[in-house]
């Protein structure tokens, strides 16, 4: 009686004569409307049919298999009723969160570059160099970073610049600088006042680099070489003053990274710094070692890598890039070469 109850009077939800009835409704009865229709297809039915297929399963009733498809197809109605197109549901609201005009600040800690750090904020690495004056990839544990909202250029605004004037500089749209930097409120910048210039594109003279180099062990442009002071040397530093090992050592110190005072020259470089516990292998990453060669070898260090076009190394004494004692110099060797086998990378 119950199987036979539950087969004749099983009918599919009618969706379209209910979403019909409630589109004359006011916004609230229809959504009652809806919703009192759904509850019916998707709770009574759904489980009277449930039932009839327990028992006539548990009773080896000839019907068992019509009723339980029954119960299956009820149950695939009332999902579909609960989410058809016709159904009226509450909207959605998007809520935006993220603060795309506020300049933030990052300390960088050891392993940091500038391409891992741009990752975290969802910038480029070139936007991070240019906003903190990074002639390279790589940064000193500690040292504060400057992290604009957007990519582009963080400028920091002279006498007598107007938006028309930094926005004709840098390429950038007057919009965009107007509306990122409330320019709209305040009017014109003023001398001092530091700008986001979204997608704005900095001249080669103001990039990071490019002046003329200094006497310092920051990495020179490519091509270019500067030199060091002996007063510059770290604690530990047991090697001769103005050759590749001196060099390594001292930038491997700014960087934060762990290196031997007493590895002897560059040739036995790769072996003892596994015996210190190192990682040495055939894979550049941004401030590792780079050492190669026989008789005294040599010793550089990579400032920066481009996986599969080339990896930027810089040196002292070097004979590649500048060369000669006491000179630090700046370059790019081509992927193929960087990881041919001819150079280990002591990590």
């Amino acid at each position: 009686m119950i199987i036979a109850i539950v087969t004749v009077s099983y009918q599919p939800p009618k969706r379209e004569a209910s979403v019909a009835a409630a589109s004359s409704l006011p916004a609230s009865a229809a959504q009652q409307v809806a919703t009192d229709v759904t509850k019916a297809a998707s709770v009574d039915s759904l489980m009277a049919t449930s039932i009839g297929a327990t028992i006539a399963e548990s009773t080896s009733l000839p019907v068992a298999k019509n009723v339980t498809n029954l119960s299956q197809s009820l149950a695939t109605e009332s999902m579909l009723a609960q989410t058809d197109t016709n159904t009226i549901s509450k909207p959605q609201i998007a809520s935006l969160t993220a603060d795309t005009h506020t300049t933030r600040e990052y300390v960088a800690v050891a392993g940091d570059t500038a391409t891992s750090v741009a990752q975290k904020y969802s910038l480029s690495a070139q936007t991070v160099r240019w906003a903190n004056s990074l002639s390279s990839d790589a940064i000193e544990p500690g040292r504060k970073l400057v992290i604009p909202p957007v990519d582009g250029v963080f400028y920091t605004v002279r006498a007598g610049d107007t938006v028309d004037s930094i926005v004709a500089k840098y390429g950038a749209n007057r919009q965009d600088v107007i509306a990122i930097n409330d320019l709209e409120i305040v009017g014109n910048p003023t001398a001092g006042q530091q700008l986001t210039i979204p997608n704005g594109n900095l001249p080669e003279n103001e990039r990071p680099g490019y002046q003329a180099p200094r006497p310092t062990l920051a990495a020179t442009p490519s091509g270019g070489y500067g030199t060091a002071s002996r007063l510059l040397a770290s604690v530990g530093n047991g090697y001769a003053f103005g050759n590749c090992t001196w060099y390594a050592y001292e930038r491997r110190v700014q960087l934060g990274l762990p290196v031997g005072s007493f590895w002897g020259n560059a040739s036995t470089w790769a072996y003892n710094a596994t015996l210190a516990g190192l990682r040495v292998d055939g894979n550049p990453t941004t401030g590792s070692i780079m050492q190669n060669g026989g008789g005294y070898g040599h010793v550089a260090i990579v400032e920066g890598v481009n996986p599969g076009v080339s990896i930027t190394i810089s040196e002292m004494n070097g004979y590649r890039f500048g060369g000669g004692f006491n000179r630090i110099g700046h370059g790019d060797i081509p992927w193929s070469e960087a990881v041919s086998g001819m150079y280990r990378y002591i990590h």
